[in-house]
């Protein structure tokens, strides 16, 4: 099968689609054949070599934590789910390799029937990461959160994972994005110099997608502790927590919630841009742009998956 990996830290051009043995799903595990899987600037971060304090790679590293798609092989123990039915989740985040044509995924869910392929290949990643920040500051009825970056992947789950939750929600990005945000229920504002005079006052909690900005944000929210980073590395120095699937327990919960929030139309994945495996390099360049509005997909031509069960 072909799968997406990088052999040394750099650049994306050290991105390569190389063939590899197809896995098998072991306990407790689902296998599928992919019709597409997500990007997110974590994977950016790990194949620079930015993030090797926190997630190591064990090089040639095989990229992607989530995808969708059919389900193929059910490893001993799973109950459930069959052959032929359509799923979304993600894989080990200590192996990574959704971005393949084949992959085994650890937690996974129905995908919700209002989703396309390429949104559900995007959604596990960008929800979990959300409900795992937004579970850590305790957003609730009645609380304003600040999402800075919030056109982003993440940033446009956890407006409006937030907005379900009943907060209010400031999110900054570009002034072309911001028509984009209003309709996920964001209240916008551009990011940059002056953010705290821009941002009235009453903020309960932070989240921060893009990094860069955490003197501003800590100030915004009246006490480090109210900020959490997946964005910015030098969080620790400043007293702010950087949250990642190698630092926190991860949020298994979240696929359901999107489930039941997708059923009731008040959860979409939006799509930035979709790419085949092999223009990997120019997705990541397209992520690290930071501009792209929504989740980047790799999608388009796999082999034929079994035929969902009726």
């Amino acid at each position: 099968m072909r799968a997406v990996q990088f052999a040394q830290y750099g650049p994306p051009s050290v991105l390569e689609v190389v063939e590899v043995a197809e896995p098998h799903a072991g306990p407790g595990e689902v296998r599928v054949a992919v019709r597409a899987s997500g990007l997110s600037t974590g994977e950016t971060l790990i194949r620079s070599g930015a993030m090797r304090a926190v997630v190591p790679a064990v090089l040639p590293w095989r990229t992607g934590f989530d995808a969708a798609g059919v389900v193929d092989e059910v490893g001993a123990g799973v109950t459930g789910v069959a052959i032929g039915d359509a799923v979304f989740g993600w894989v080990s985040p200590g192996t990574r390799g959704a971005n393949a044509e084949i992959a085994v995924l650890v937690a996974w869910a129905p995908k919700p029937a209002g989703w396309s392929w390429d949104e559900a290949g995007g959604a596990a990643g960008s929800v979990e990461t959300a409900t795992r920040v937004l579970d850590r500051l305790a957003v609730g009825d009645g609380d304003t959160v600040l999402i800075n970056g919030a056109a982003g992947g993440v940033g446009t789950v956890a407006v409006q994972l937030a907005v379900a939750r009943g907060a209010r929600v400031v999110g900054t990005a570009g002034v072309y994005n911001h028509e984009f945000l209003r309709a996920l229920g964001a209240h916008p504002t551009t990011y940059g110099p002056g953010l705290t005079e821009r941002v009235p006052p009453g903020v309960d909690a932070v989240f921060d997608c893009a990094g860069g900005a955490l003197p501003d944000l800590i100030a915004l929210a009246g006490d480090p502790d109210r900020v959490v980073t997946i964005a910015d590395l030098t969080a620790p120095a400043v007293g702010v927590h950087l949250s990642s699937g190698g630092t926190d327990p991860l949020a298994d919960h979240a696929l359901g919630l999107a489930v039941d929030l997708a059923a009731q139309g008040r959860l979409t994945i939006p799509v930035a841009a979709t790419f085949g495996l092999e223009e990997a390099a120019a997705a990541h360049e397209l992520s690290e742009g930071r501009h792209a509005p929504g989740k980047i997909v790799f999608s388009g031509s796999y082999p034929p998956a079994p035929s969902p069960r009726s």
